[in-house]
């Protein structure tokens, strides 16, 4: 068990977190970094790679 939240601790040292509905995608990206919040995510996310190569 983890005595604390990721989003706690990442708030703490300045950092941006957000989220989306649950079971829903969801998708961050910053420059050339693409992240997906979960497996839901995954078909949102290759999309977003497939754009950055063409």
């Amino acid at each position: 068990m983890v005595p604390f939240l990721l989003e706690d601790k990442l708030k703490e040292r300045g950092g941006k977190y957000s989220q989306g509905s649950d079971w829903s995608s969801y998708v961050m990206e910053d420059g050339l970094l693409l992240t997906g919040q979960n497996p839901q995510s995954a078909e949102e996310v290759v999309a977003k790679i497939l754009s950055k190569i063409k």
